[in-house]
């Protein structure tokens, strides 16, 4: 499995040191230049947009969160989708300030969410990857989405969570996984889960 370089690591902990302290409209080649190390002209020419950049950091989260993957690692598919968004979390950690400023101003930035919106969707295919849950398909698509909303919830929740155990955000990730589970049902998904068929039961 591909693990993300340092120097990809240490750019994407340098932008949302920016974003926490000016934003995502404050994101600019000097101001990530001067936070990274980097040039400035070398950053441009790697990422003509900032959007990159957001593309980037998804993919070092989410490398993160496979690395702690464990093939045919058994328990029900909600209990590794719970393993695998909790180690998710932990992977923010480094992001956290930023992340929380991003996502406030994404509510009111029609165009930022837009862009933000499929590398959500990406991730979470990846996350059901993880969990060893199917992803592909209009089925997988259909998971992705709702496990999208998922994500945001405990991303809010977790954003304000000041205890060490996380004991509220656990909290709310159940309750949405239930949710979710429940919103399956009334669109006749099998099993009423985010994740059939791994979840079906054998006739």
């Amino acid at each position: 499995m591909d693990t993300a370089a340092p120097a990809d690591t240490a750019l994407a902990e340098a932008l949302f040191r920016v974003i926490a302290a000016h934003g995502w409209r404050g994101v600019t080649p000097g101001r990530l230049s001067a936070e990274s190390g980097l040039s400035g002209g070398a950053l441009v020419r790697r990422f003509p947009s900032r959007l990159g950049l957001l593309r980037l950091w998804a993919d070092v989260v989410m490398e993160q969160v496979e690395q702690g993957t464990v093939p045919g690692q058994g328990g029900t598919p909600r209990d590794r989708l719970f393993d695998v968004l909790m180690r998710g979390l932990d992977a923010l950690a480094p992001y956290r300030a930023g992340l929380t400023r991003l996502m406030r101003e994404m509510y009111t930035d029609a165009v930022l969410y837009g862009a933000i919106a499929p590398l959500f969707q990406r991730s979470m295919e990846r996350m059901l990857d993880a969990a060893e849950i199917e992803s592909g398909g209009l089925k997988g698509r259909l998971r992705a989405a709702g496990l999208t909303l998922v994500w945001i919830r405990v991303v809010n929740a977790w954003s304000k969570d000041e205890t060490e155990e996380l004991g509220p955000t656990m909290a709310t990730l159940d309750r949405a996984l239930e949710r979710a589970e429940q919103a399956a049902r009334s669109f006749g998904l099998a099993g009423g889960d985010l994740a059939p068929p791994a979840m079906d039961t054998p006739a």
